[in-house]
């Protein structure tokens, strides 16, 4: 088989998996009467990319090659998402809430290193053919969102939304994944290579906070970072409590939140190819600034919808997700890859990850679960209460952050030098 559709297939997998549950796992959660934890589920995405991608990385580099790793990390992570899902089904509305958050740490644990594994196994195959990575691999990488929007539909389609099914779904392709991506080109190993633990987890990298402009771009990435998965936490417990409303109980929008939800990874595949050309005329600071007022609009926007006469807002929030996110997270990391030394631009990546991904949004998600908590209640199921206060909390939030932005981070940018960033 070509190798361009061998990646295909693995990037389509890879976040087809997540897809089956990521947006919808909130209102699994309020179902099950655990709407009151749904910011701990998140967060824990947060906490274990802290740790296990550089824990796994070091075993893929030193003993055990990539592809092979990227296959184990999904079956461990597969097991425990069916492990869970069974589980889930078996004692419904009395599951215990730390049995059902362990298993999800074990299979979010592991599946958050098989992310970074999976782009070391493409480029490494991309390279072994002579291609050029940067022109062969983005049109593969799209197909990872495709695979997002597919099993977000198919889970919506069926009914899976609220139901520990969204997760035997994942565990399934997981496992397909598991034993495919063993079959994928090898991976080297360099078991004579010893780094410290500074290197494996790229402690060196935090030296940049020495540079002012630097520190000033990290700590308000992080800043930033606190809003990345509130959409994801949040969106689809938020568009279904509709249901409750006899006004909206019978609407498309609250029946299918994933179909809502999906014209996010729509926008989002679509603003990617928007970024060089900002880039080049308007430098960092504006394009991460646009990504700021991005999140104000999208938490706005939900704030002041409904699923009715109102669902237009709703489509406009998801159309600023491909601006909120694309703009920030990979423009930013464009701007870390430009403005370090070649030495130390892995590390300092995975800094930007740490901040945002790992930091940022564990705060979000943790700080966020108690406003909803407190503004919102579990009635049969449904998160219902005062969103609209919730939504303009975040957005204000995004928005202060933008004005701080705007002020403190200082950096001159020359369209015309080589290499202007």
């Amino acid at each position: 088989m070509n190798l361009k559709i061998r990646l295909i297939i693995m990037n389509f997998l890879q976040f087809a998996v997540w897809g089956a549950y990521l947006t919808s796992m909130g209102s699994f959660l309020a179902n099950a009467n655990q709407g009151a934890y749904i910011g701990a589920f998140y967060a824990m995405q947060g906490i274990t990319s802290i740790f296990m991608p550089a824990l796994i990385g070091m075993a893929a580099d030193r003993w055990i090659p990539a592809q092979k790793m990227m296959g184990i990390c999904h079956l461990v992570s597969s097991t425990f998402m069916l492990v869970m899902a069974y589980y889930a089904m078996q004692m419904g509305t009395e599951a215990n809430i730390a049995i059902l958050l362990s298993l999800f740490t074990g299979g979010i644990g592991f599946y958050m290193p098989s992310l970074s594994l999976s782009y070391s196994v493409a480029y490494n195959a991309l390279e072994k053919e002579g291609l050029d990575t940067i022109t062969t691999f983005p049109p593969i990488r799209i197909f990872g969102t495709i695979g997002f929007i597919c099993t977000m539909l198919f889970v919506d389609v069926l009914g899976f939304q609220t139901s520990a099914m969204q997760f035997i779904v994942s565990g399934i392709l997981g496992i397909i994944l598991g034993f495919y991506a063993m079959t994928l080109t090898e991976c080297p190993v360099n078991k004579g290579t010893k780094k410290s633990l500074a290197d494996i987890f790229g402690l060196k990298a935090f030296s940049l906070f020495k540079d002012r402009t630097m520190a000033s771009f990290f700590i308000f990435s992080m800043l930033l970072g606190v809003a990345l998965q509130l959409s994801n936490s949040y969106a689809n417990p938020f568009i279904t409590s509709f249901q409750g409303d006899p006004a909206f109980a019978d609407t498309f929008g609250a029946n299918h939140a994933n179909a809502l939800i999906s014209l996010s990874q729509i926008s989002e595949t679509f603003c990617i190819l928007l970024i060089p050309f900002f880039m080049k005329r308007l430098g960092i600071k504006k394009v991460m600034l646009l990504a700021m007022l991005a999140w104000v609009f999208r938490f706005g926007l939900f704030g002041a919808g409904n699923p009715g006469g109102g669902v237009w807002m709703f489509i406009a929030s998801m159309i600023v997700y491909g601006v909120a996110f694309d703009f920030f997270n990979v423009s930013g990391s464009l701007f870390v890859n430009q403005t370090t030394d070649k030495s130390m631009r892995s590390s300092a990546q995975g800094l930007f990850m740490l901040m945002t991904n790992g930091i940022g949004a564990t705060i979000g998600t943790l700080g966020a679960q108690n406003i909803v908590n407190y503004y919102t209640d579990n009635i049969d199921g449904r998160m219902v209460g005062d969103w609209t206060s919730v939504w303009f909390i975040f957005a204000a939030y995004s928005l202060v952050i933008a004005i701080l932005f705007a002020i403190f981070f200082k950096y001159n940018y020359e369209p015309n030098k080589k290499g202007a960033k």
